[in-house]
């Protein structure tokens, strides 16, 4: 099935050069006197680099068989990343490369959905924020309360990020997920 430039959307993989990309972000143009085309940013899912590319409007794209679905995180360890389908059960196993931009985020029974194209786990996307536990954070300096003065905590997870300076250690906070960045107490 093909894909006319003008109608892809992000989210969707389209087959181009021999690779499967996913679209990341379109944008229509149509400068002056010239023809419209399709500035897409694209992302390889064999190098796993972004690269932009402009297509004409009316060129024709391989369309991939895309599908997404929730699944909760059960456990790490040296094999990789396990997962659990809550519908029937069935593990999946991922490689640490292909959770690595999400593993700071990760914990037990968190759901998430993974991406999968042609029957292939591709990525996985964490809820857009979760509630993580600190375990280590420095205390605050007396005096130290200008104007929004933040300090770096640990979380459960590993993942660092700057907090206000009254949070302490074992407050569980919300973290954005796709910042890195505390949104509160939880």
């Amino acid at each position: 099935m093909s894909v006319i430039a003008n109608d892809l959307k992000k989210g969707m993989a389209v087959r181009k050069d021999g690779d499967i990309f996913i679209v990341l972000g379109i944008t229509h143009r149509t400068p002056g006197n010239k023809r419209a085309f399709v500035q897409a940013m694209f992302r390889s899912l064999r190098s796993g680099q972004s690269s932009d590319h402009r297509l004409a409007s009316d060129e024709r794209l391989e369309s991939v068989n895309v599908s997404r679905d929730k699944w909760e995180f059960s456990y790490s360890d040296n094999t990789g990343y396990t997962f659990i389908n809550p519908e029937n059960y069935e593990n999946l196993t991922l490689t640490p490369e292909l959770v690595e931009d999400v593993k700071e985020f990760l914990s037990e029974n968190m759901a998430c959905e993974i991406l999968f194209i042609e029957g292939k786990a591709v990525s996985v996307e964490p809820p857009a924020s979760v509630t993580l536990k600190v375990i280590e954070s420095p205390e605050g300096i007396r005096g130290d309360s200008a104007n929004n003065v933040m300090k770096v905590a640990k979380m459960e997870t590993g993942l660092q990020l700057q907090v206000p300076l009254f949070i302490k250690e074992g407050e569980l906070i919300k973290v954005d997920t796709r910042e890195k960045k505390y949104m509160g107490r939880a």
